[in-house]
């Protein structure tokens, strides 16, 4: 099973919800082993080891199946930029034949079978840039994966999550679940925004995850259910 995971935006929690799926999925019997990728990253540090990025580190921290860093994080980039400038200033080629090609690589690598799952997380939101007139959402569609929407609970959400939504639906491509992660605690009329979010998106939810003063996998996998991924 693979999944693609993307976001209303950047700082949305995708890689929160990314992390809490897979610390879930390794703790229950019903999936194989787990695998998270970050095929395109910006900002990252510097270490002895070459550039690493936070979101993969998390991702390779609750995976089951172990792959060298440069097959979870292929692309990356040390400053927090939108990745197709970052790419422009350094002369990589992060083009959709590219990028398609450093997935499969890694999903080959990984030896999946039927049972396993892999959760590709995004940068940035579905209509991510690449360059030259492209998008990170070629890329999804080239794979032809389902999509896990994470909806950024804040002012302003619904008119992101539903443009989202239907930019997915647009592209041929289905949101098997959402999950709403709440990023500002005091957004007004939270209850009746989580509702309409509900009415809007006919996706299963696989759950509400509140602000956390913690924001860890663990704490976050105790909100979600993932029974709803396939309901």
């Amino acid at each position: 099973m693979k999944y693609f995971v993307t976001g209303t935006d950047t700082d949305s929690g995708k890689t929160l919800v990314t992390s809490a799926l897979l610390y879930k999925m390794k703790l229950s019997q019903a999936y194989g082993r787990t695998l998270g990728l970050k095929p395109v990253a910006s900002g990252c540090e510097t270490t002895e080891k070459g550039l690493r990025n936070s979101d993969a580190l998390a991702l390779i921290e609750q995976s089951s199946i172990e792959l060298d860093y440069d097959l979870v994080n292929p692309i990356s980039f040390l400053p927090a930029i939108a990745p197709h400038i970052a790419a422009s200033q350094t002369g990589v080629d992060i083009s959709p034949g590219v990028l398609l090609a450093k997935i499969q690589q890694s999903i080959v690598a990984a030896e999946l079978n039927d049972n396993d799952v892999c959760l590709i997380e995004g940068a940035g939101g579905w209509r991510l840039p690449l360059g030259q007139g492209h998008f990170l959402s070629e890329v999804v569609q080239a794979l032809d994966m389902s999509v896990i929407l994470v909806v950024g609970v804040k002012l302003g959400c619904l008119n992101h999550a539903v443009l989202t939504y239907e930019a997915i639906i647009a592209d041929g491509l289905t949101v098997v679940a959402w999950v709403a992660n709440i990023v500002e605690p005091q957004t007004r009329c939270l209850e009746e925004n989580l509702a309409s979010l509900q009415q809007l998106m006919p996706s299963s939810c696989l759950g509400v995850v509140p602000y956390l003063s913690e924001a860890t996998a663990a704490a976050a996998a105790e909100h979600l259910n993932l029974a709803a991924l396939v309901s």
